[in-house]
């Protein structure tokens, strides 16, 4: 928490772009920008990097052609000063398309974060995504075994024998299973 008075200097997406390709930041700084503000990332446990390895096997299973998955890597969201790192999101085209340019809201169809220990932050970040643009963030919450999908429509939560639809460019693509994204088996 700041000082009364003292004001945080915020930072736009261009700002942010031009620091990282000038390598003001190191690996070990572990940043990326949310809501025009360096946020630093978490530390994935062993539990959420299963989650994550399940996540991106189904998903990448049912993407047609013309679309990929992307692992802990950029989205430019210019409308909230944002430029997180998700787990993984699903975007359009090829890997190369996007030597120049982070993808964005018209490039992503989905963004999925596992929590583990940070439920309520990648709740928060359901705002973030969504005003900027991208049409569908899920939530795999690992301690609660369940599935929160989040659209303009509002929130879902799917439990772990659920199927979740997959959509790309509003088009549905797959019907996936909640309990392939989990780590783990249910404890009982």
């Amino acid at each position: 928490m700041l000082p009364k008075g003292l004001v945080p200097y915020r930072v736009s997406v261009d700002q942010y772009a031009a620091m990282v390709a000038r390598g003001i930041f190191t690996k070990q700084d572990r940043l990326e920008l949310i809501e025009g503000m360096l946020v630093r990332k978490m530390t994935k446990g062993r539990r959420h990097s299963r989650a994550s390895e399940n996540c991106r096997r189904a998903i990448e299973r049912a993407l047609p052609e013309g679309w990929h998955l992307e692992v802990e890597k950029p989205v430019r969201l210019p409308l909230r000063s944002s430029m997180p790192e998700p787990d993984l999101f699903v975007a359009r085209g090829e890997v190369d398309d996007y030597e120049d340019l982070d993808p964005g809201p018209p490039d992503v169809a989905l963004v999925v974060e596992v929590s583990d220990t940070t439920l309520a932050a990648d709740r928060a970040l359901a705002a973030t995504y969504l005003n900027g643009g991208i049409p569908s963030y899920w939530i795999v919450n690992l301690p609660e075994r369940t599935l929160e999908v989040y659209t303009a429509a509002g929130r879902e939560i799917l439990a772990e024998d659920a199927d979740v639809t997959l959509f790309v460019d509003d088009q549905p693509i797959a019907r996936l299973r909640v309990a392939d994204f989990l780590a783990g088996r249910k404890t009982e």
